[in-house]
């Protein structure tokens, strides 16, 4: 499979599953921390698809956790 492909595989099945969790933010944002976590993962080397896409996953709710206000991030006890 070319890269392309894989990386489309990879960003299509980041995208699906963040957008059915309803965790997707601004779409141009969404697509450029999903595209640069699926592009770092290839610089080291990585090609498969779900390995692309679990990375992009949890990169984007760290983008996401660091955006959210202050108060949303409060902890909860008992």
């Amino acid at each position: 499979m070319s890269i392309r492909c894989t990386v489309e595989s990879a960003f299509f099945i980041a995208w699906s599953c963040l957008e059915q969790s309803g965790e997707l933010g601004p779409p141009d944002e969404s697509a450029n921390v999903i595209l640069d976590a699926i592009e770092a993962q290839l610089r080291t080397g990585e090609r498969r698809q779900l390995m692309l896409a679990n990375k992009a996953i949890d990169a984007y709710r760290a983008h996401a956790a660091e955006r959210r206000p202050t108060g949303d991030r409060e902890a909860r006890f008992g």
